[in-house]
């Protein structure tokens, strides 16, 4: 849909693109909650269970940039609905699956469809709201369907399990995903890339795809295999070389899936960066405040994501207009650092949690402080998009987005393996499960206090307040030439 639509009809728009990426996060975190269901009803061995989460991850985090490139060159309002519908199939025939086999790869298929849906999302909400002030209101909207639908999705799992059973946590993306295609197809007008023909980097495509999917695959896998052994450091490494010759190649290439000259922006590049940190800390934080609530202090599935309520209603009433007008007023940098410093705060103070917490007294100032992230995460995206012209919008998107999959992998994989390994310590020295468990957490939000704290100081050394215009800042005076002339921003 054009910039210069009727401002009605391009905030139904946004409401459009929200209400699937809202689909697409709710599925991710609403899986976790019935996991133990799942694999009672399945016969799924510990380790294989796993492979109901990292399958998805995988597909996901692989194919985030690719598409992203391939809604550039065929229109996004076309990749963004062929996801959904890819989504939506698969999301039935996991509903219906009866054997490990079929949800194992139905999974893989959703991760596919998610991919693709993720992919182009921002890219069209950015050349939807080239103004400043409407744009930081439509990305903090959409921040706050990332940051507060995982919260969402586990009340909603924990609800659906207990009431029905696990197959309606898939069922629910049903009526969800044929809504939003509709909607999608009446709402989104539709635009025209130059084809394929005008950019598919066949060898790039597979270089980028298998690197980022085996690096995503050996993250995952280390809580089965450890950091240090052959099988983790070998994969490590073939990922790595795969990620390298990619380089080269779109340094090479003359139609490249990522045009490295966005990485001369500071903004573009610091912001992936601070990223990787942030959702590394904020993911981690999200799993293991969940297993501290039920493995130590006794919370069930539901309780637990109520008890995450108050964090989700804060970013909710942080991104939906607040951060926006923060940002015109002090700029997205300055409001970046205020939520970054909230965070941190807020981690810090989980690091103090006794085992027998009081609710109100020792986690609600945490859940509100995490309001900060509806700060830090809406100006982090306005930063790292504000180096992005509209013909790059949908890479620029996956790339964002890739860089929040990694992040997340990451600091789940991390965090959790070493609140493990302190944990098995403390036993060993003598204490209690339910202390040993707690200080394992401890040591994990600190480490997540200090993700936060680096991303702090990249911050404010890297990140430049984009000029009020707008424009693009990634197209530097010498490349203006050679870069091909913005098409009209359409969705």
């Amino acid at each position: 849909m054009p910039h210069n639509a009727p401002p009605a009809s391009r905030w139904l728009a946004l409401a459009v693109l929200c209400a699937g990426m809202l689909m697409i996060i709710l599925d991710g975190s609403i899986v976790t909650v019935a996991l133990p269901a799942i694999q009672h009803d399945l016969g799924f061995s510990p380790a294989n269970l796993t492979w109901t989460v990292n399958a998805y991850m995988i597909a996901f985090g692989g194919l985030l940039l690719l598409a992203g490139r391939l809604g550039d060159l065929i229109g996004r309002k076309r990749m963004f609905i062929a996801g959904l519908a890819l989504f939506t199939a698969a999301s039935l025939v996991c509903g219906f699956s009866t054997s490990q086999e079929m949800l194992i790869a139905a999974r893989f298929v959703q991760g596919i469809g998610g991919a693709a849906t993720s992919a182009v999302s921002l890219g069209m909400i950015v050349t939807l709201f080239p103004e400043p002030r409407e744009r930081g209101k439509a990305i903090g909207a959409f921040s706050f369907v990332g940051a507060a639908g995982a919260s969402i999705g586990q009340v909603l799992g924990g609800t659906l399990t207990q009431a029905l059973n696990w197959h309606w946590i898939f069922f629910i993306n049903l009526p969800l995903g044929v809504t939003a295609i509709v909607l999608a197809v009446r709402v989104l007008e539709s635009d025209r890339g130059p084809g394929l023909g005008a950019g598919a980097d066949v060898l790039g495509a597979f270089l980028v795809t298998a690197g980022l999917m085996l690096g995503v695959y050996t993250i995952v896998e280390t809580s089965r295999y450890g950091w240090g052994s052959a099988h983790t450091t070998s994969l490590a490494a073939l990922a790595a070389v795969l990620l390298a010759a990619f380089v080269v190649r779109q340094a090479k290439a003359a139609d490249p899936l990522l045009p490295l000259r966005m990485f001369r922006s500071r903004n573009v590049s610091g912001a992936n960066l601070i990223q990787v940190l942030m959702i590394s800390a904020m993911f981690g934080f999200q799993i293991l405040i969940a297993l501290y609530m039920q493995n130590v202090l006794g919370y069930g599935a539901a309780r637990t994501g109520l008890a995450m309520l108050p964090a989700a209603v804060m970013i909710a009433a942080v991104s939906l207009g607040l951060s926006a007008r923060l940002a015109v007023r002090f700029g997205e940098r300055n409001v970046l650092l205020t939520g970054l410093a909230l965070l941190v705060a807020a981690l810090g103070l989980l690091t103090r949690l006794p085992v027998h917490a009081d609710y109100t007294v020792h986690l609600l100032p945490t859940m509100l402080l995490i309001g900060g992230g509806g700060l830090a995460l809406s100006a982090n995206t306005t930063l790292g998009m504000s180096g992005a012209s509209p013909s790059d919008a949908g890479v620029a998107s996956g790339l964002f987005n890739t860089t929040q999959q990694v992040g997340g992998a990451l600091g789940v994989a991390v965090l959790t393996t070493l609140a493990t390994a302190h944990t098995k310590d403390l036993r060993t020295d003598g204490h209690t499960t339910a202390s040993a468990l707690t200080g394992g957490f401890h040591l994990a939000f600190g480490i997540g206090a200090g993700l936060l704290a680096t991303a702090f100081i990249l911050a404010i050394t890297i990140l430049r307040q984009p000029k009020a215009s707008a424009q693009p800042e990634t197209t530097a005076e010498s490349d203006q030439a050679t870069t091909e002339p913005a098409s009209p921003a359409a969705v």
